[in-house]
């Protein structure tokens, strides 16, 4: 018997390798992708609720709060994120920092404000990367509570125990990579789509009427009744959308295709199932409580749907849904650092692969620590999910008004749409985002202030290290002696040949680098060849292999050469150059080339450059920056650092 594979019309075999690879990527994106936002019905309608719960809740505002719900899905995700954010890409890829990359290609006369733009929504997102793993794993093992017979048996000290149990554990693994237990991140978060969407269409059944929440005027009615009150409610209600950052941040890992077709067969409609089911149960037990005579009060929706002995594998299946999403968060501040890292916007840090086949599996040890701290700090401050949904949706709501910022930039610049029509879109998104981002403002007292905190101190760092570098640049530049014209010096009194090549880094790629002064300052000597190189990071996420490297030859002494990386790429400077340089007569040799560095010991200044705690805290940055031998992974036995002093 012949295989359907040899009965198959020539180019269906493809077809369905094409549609399995689809089917893997769709499910691979519904752990990366979609963790953060799928985890959002543990919290969100019971935050919103319970924000219209001061004078007690009426059958009115349950319909109110769902609507709006319902509606900042289908506005905020799938028109301005899944609909159009998602066509923005940078060459596949996507992000707060990719679309900053892309903004200025194409902008010229405003690069410093796109690059103030990208660099706060880079800090507004680390903001959030500290609450997203408290606030979801909390939530979670909070289920707990409602399991019949834990009611009063589990303590709120015990159920702190267990979160930074969880969150300690899942920090311990990021050192050894992920790769392993990330190939069950899809099929967990697939089965818990399929879970919650069950579990809300049960209870649908309980009050059909719930429907009418996909009306938008049961929303605008709420926030018209409602006043300054309304505003704190869509604050609250802004829990449902966090994690829509995800959907264009991870474009080059899934493609446009899985990620879209993940939201719109899969997780909107699991999430819009469920936030029914919980509006009908709540419906139903208003209901309840008015025959019976009995106070109505706000409870844990999710939680209580589902029957009583089906709590405990809920509560372990959404504890696991809520590492996964923190996970992702944790990755996601991992590949933004080594974007900000290749863009100049921090200085380098540590980079380490886990993983021989994933280029994207990267462990970074300070990011790693610091996530940790803040995250336990916020665990133990907070105390329950409640009093730390207040601070969530503020860092969120401000990197979507940056976001949509920068779309405008692209948009006009680089789409070359006219005046009127990107008003025309982009206005109604940036109204949206704005009223979202000015009714979590209104919870800063709340606990709002936490990401404000560490985004704040963040910008300070992005803000000290590329002014630093502007400076020293600029001090380097006053000094220097053009490489042009030292090959001509040098041509008319020649030094002391010695065999091999040297290779001298520099930042600037006219000037004469400082290691090949000082080398020829105190040793006087020239090697035979030399290499004078500019590591170049462009605006675009990958540098082809035939674009990597430009050599310009000065004479027979000096090459200048630029090594190109796009800003997700790790540089690899031995590597790229050796397989460049095959080919020519520069052709590298490991055992006699040696590596120059320049290495500057700075001192502050009361007086000039920036103010004295910021020369103070640049140089700290330049002294902790991870060495440039491990970052452009140079064999340590063929560096040779020279250095000097200077005043900043």
């Amino acid at each position: 018997m012949q295989s359907d594979e040899a009965d198959a019309k020539p180019g269906q075999p493809q077809t369905r390798r094409r549609k399995d690879t689809m089917a893997a990527l769709t499910l691979g994106a519904l752990g990366v992708v979609f963790g953060d936002i799928g985890t959002s019905p543990i919290y969100a309608f019971r935050e919103a609720l319970g924000q219209a719960a001061e004078d007690g809740i009426v059958a009115g505002e349950i319909l109110g709060v769902l609507s709006l719900a319902l509606w900042a899905l289908i506005l905020v995700v799938t028109c301005k994120y899944v609909l159009f954010l998602m066509r923005a890409d940078n060459n596949g890829e996507g992000g707060v920092l990719a679309l900053m990359a892309l903004a200025q290609r194409s902008t010229r006369k405003r690069r410093t404000l796109v690059m103030a733009l990208g660099a706060a929504g880079a800090a507004l997102f680390y903001g959030d990367g500290i609450i997203t793993p408290a606030l979801s794993v909390l939530s979670a093992v909070e289920g707990l509570k409602t399991i019949p017979g834990l009611e009063h048996a589990i303590s709120r000290g015990e159920i702190i125990l267990v979160t930074s149990a969880i969150i300690i554990g899942l920090f311990l693994m990021q050192a050894r990579g992920t790769a392993v237990v990330s190939r069950l991140f899809g099929p967990v978060c697939l089965l818990w789509f399929i879970t919650i969407a069950a579990i809300g269409c049960i209870h649908i059944f309980d009050e059909p009427a719930i429907l009418m929440a996909f009306l938008p005027h049961n929303g605008v009615l709420f926030m018209a009744n409602h006043g300054v009150a309304g505003m704190f409610v869509m604050g609250a209600v802004f829990l449902t959308v966090t994690g829509a950052e995800a959907l264009t941040a991870d474009m080059g890992h899934f493609g446009v295709k899985p990620i879209r077709t993940g939201w719109l067969a899969i997780v909107f409609p699991a999430l819009a199932l469920n936030y029914l089911g919980q509006g009908a149960f709540a419906l139903h037990g208003l209901e309840v409580a008015a025959e019976n005579g009995t106070e109505f009060t706000n409870q844990d929706w999710f939680f209580m749907m589902a029957p009583g002995i089906a709590r405990i594998p809920l509560v372990l299946l959404a504890t696991c849904a809520t590492v996964i999403a923190s996970q992702a968060v944790i990755t996601g501040a991992y590949s933004l650092t080594q974007q900000a890292i290749q863009l100049g916007l921090l200085p380098r840090l540590k980079i380490r692969q886990t993983s021989e086949h994933a280029a994207g599996q990267i462990y970074l040890p300070a990011i790693t620590g610091l996530l940790f701290v803040g995250v336990m700090i916020l665990v133990l401050g907070f105390g329950s999910s409640s009093a730390m949904a207040a601070a969530y949706g503020i860092a969120v709501s401000g990197t979507m008004v940056v976001t949509t910022c920068l779309g405008f930039m692209v948009v006009r610049r680089t789409w070359g749409w006219s005046l009127p029509l990107a008003l025309g879109v982009i206005a109604p998104l940036l109204l949206l985002d704005i009223f979202f981002f000015g009714a979590n403002i209104l919870r800063v007292y709340e606990g709002g202030w936490a990401p404000l905190i560490v985004a704040g101190g963040v910008a300070i760092l992005i803000f000290t290290w590329v002014r630093g570098r502007k400076l020293l640049l600029a001090i380097g530049q006053s000094q220097a002696i053009a490489l042009d014209e030292l090959a001509r010096m040098l041509r008319a009194r020649p030094p002391e040949r010695v065999p091999g090549m040297a290779i001298f880094l520099s930042s600037d790629l006219n000037a004469a680098p400082s290691a090949l002064l000082h080398n020829l300052k105190h040793n006087k000597i020239l090697h035979e060849r030399n290499l004078a190189l500019t590591i170049n990071t462009v605006n675009t996420p990958v540098v082809d292999s035939g674009k990597r490297l430009e050599l310009i030859n000065i004479d027979e002494n000096f090459t200048r050469a630029i090594l190109n990386y796009g800003f997700m790429e790790s540089p690899d400077v031995p590597r790229d150059l050796a397989y460049a340089l095959r080919l020519s007569d520069n052709k590298l040799e490991p055992m006699q080339t040696s590596y120059f560095i320049g290495r500057s010991t700075l001192r502050p200044s009361k007086h000039s450059g920036m103010p004295f705690w910021q020369d103070l805290l640049f140089i700290f940055l330049y002294r902790n920056a991870s060495d440039p031998t491990d970052f452009f992974k140079i064999p340590p036995n063929r560096v040779v650092e020279l250095g000097s002093q200077t005043t900043i």
